[in-house]
């Protein structure tokens, strides 16, 4: 049997010796499974996202990504890592002067030799890689405008074709919608989910509103001062679990 995308033992980080953003948190996410994550501001769960890719380092606890153990890995073993993992930010991470392709493109730095990458010396087929992305989030067309010209919604899309191209098993998704309007929110959601689907990459999004988590999850983490509160179905949220992940 295949290892779980991702096991989470026992997962802590402090933040000196006060703040304790994530305690004792343990979770097994199966391969192939879209997870909304919920919480209250500071809950823990940027930071959860975070310590996966090991963007934020644990202070205790295990992480396991495809059975590999990463919590200690250095190097070009988490480079590795985080090729495999493509992250998606609120605040989009565009570099907006430079053109939309060459955002997408840094995201196959990963998956080229390292010389290479200090030169952003790309093949064809990282340049085919990069504009299939772009077709597949429907901007294909903007390749070449600058990355500040564009819409929030199609900068968020830059950065998912930009994840995409890293051709991850995992995609770690922090906000991805807080910064922008309904309409464009679910559009965006509706991307995320049909990429979880048809390519089978294991899709972890982190969300403020729990009608988006209850419409797009196969399954809800409900975060409370850095614990699991509430795992299961969207639709096992009733308003007791509400109040634990909310209001208690």
């Amino acid at each position: 049997m295949a290892a779980p995308a991702i096991e989470v033992c026992g997962l802590t980080k402090t933040f000196g010796p006060e703040v304790v953003a994530l305690r004792n948190v343990s979770v097994t996410i199966p391969e192939g499974q879209l997870v909304g994550i919920i919480g209250l501001s500071g809950a823990g769960k940027s930071t959860f996202l975070r310590c996966l890719n090991r963007l934020v380092e644990p202070s205790a606890g295990q992480v396991l990504v495809g059975g590999q153990e990463v919590t200690h890995l250095r190097g070009t073993e988490l480079r590795r890592l985080r090729a495999n993992m493509g992250m998606i930010f609120q605040q989009f991470n565009l570099v907006r002067r430079l053109s939309v392709l060459t955002n997408v493109l840094t995201g196959r730095l990963g998956r080229v030799p390292v010389v290479r990458s200090w030169f952003h010396l790309f093949s064809e087929e990282d340049l085919a890689i990069a504009f299939a992305c772009l077709a597949r989030m429907g901007i294909a067309e903007k390749a070449y405008q600058r990355a500040d010209t564009l819409s929030g919604g199609q900068q968020q899309r830059v950065a998912i074709a930009r994840a995409l191209a890293q051709q991850p098993r995992i995609l770690l998704a922090d906000e991805p919608v807080a910064s922008l309007d309904p309409e464009t929110s679910r559009l965006v959601l509706e991307d995320l989910r049909t990429i979880n689907r048809e390519d089978g990459i294991t899709t972890l999004i982190n969300l403020h509103q729990l009608e988006y988590a209850r419409e797009y999850a196969d399954r809800v983490l409900g975060f409370r001062r850095g614990e699991i509160v509430f795992d299961g179905p969207p639709d096992g949220i009733d308003d007791a679990v509400y109040r634990a992940i909310y209001l208690s």
